[in-house]
């Protein structure tokens, strides 16, 4: 089982390389993304585990993920990087786990996402999607309260994967995490690259 994921990872990436090749004319043009894939997380919960695990993974093979842990450093303003990462990302994951909506980082990080438009992977660990609540402790506003809201209600209501961390199998679920990553980068790639070409031939009548 885990040979087959990580062939199909291995098979999704080189379609991404081909996708990539083929828009390789108009990219150069461009500046190079900060990321590709922008990782939303608790880090209490799942720094040292899912999160840390996923973004070296994906680094592995050939990804700019950004995590804050491994792309930010000491004297870093936190949303002098987080906001350009995320307007600069194609996708996003955000890892819902029991204290993820007590940090009002993490949910501004998430209304981010939703407001930019970002295609998000929800990965439910260890937390179900009907237990996950913005609470109002008094400290945000009435908009505040209402971003973070909207845009939990949209992740909670995105098809994502869940993991147990005390019984499921954490290599599995990492190639399963990978392989999804991958398919959306794929199709994302194909949807510009389709958008682009419309909008040549657009100029060219």
């Amino acid at each position: 089982m885990q040979q087959s994921c990580s062939s199909s990872a291995k098979n999704l990436c080189r379609k991404l390389v081909q996708v990539r090749t083929r828009n390789s004319i108009q990219a150069a043009a461009k500046t190079r993304p900060i990321c590709d894939v922008f990782i939303n997380h608790r880090g209490i919960d799942t720094k040292r585990t899912i999160a840390g695990l996923l973004h070296d993974h994906l680094f592995r093979l050939g990804l700019r993920p950004f995590l804050d842990s491994r792309n930010m450093k000491p004297g870093d303003r936190l949303f002098g990087k987080i906001k350009p990462a995320i307007g600069d990302c194609k996708l996003g994951v955000a890892i819902f786990s029991p204290n993820y909506c007590e940090s009002y980082f993490c949910l501004q990080e998430l209304a981010l996402l939703m407001e930019n438009k970002k295609r998000v992977i929800p990965i439910f660990c260890d937390v179900k999607p009907s237990q996950l609540q913005v609470m109002d402790y008094g400290i945000r506003s009435g908009e505040q309260l209402q971003m973070f809201k909207w845009a939990l209600e949209e992740a909670k209501y995105t098809v994502g994967l869940t993991f147990d961390t005390s019984k499921g199998d954490w290599s599995e679920f990492l190639n399963s995490a990978t392989e999804a990553v991958f398919k959306n980068l794929v199709e994302l790639e194909a949807e510009s690259s389709n958008r682009r070409s419309t909008y040549i031939l657009q100029g060219r009548e």
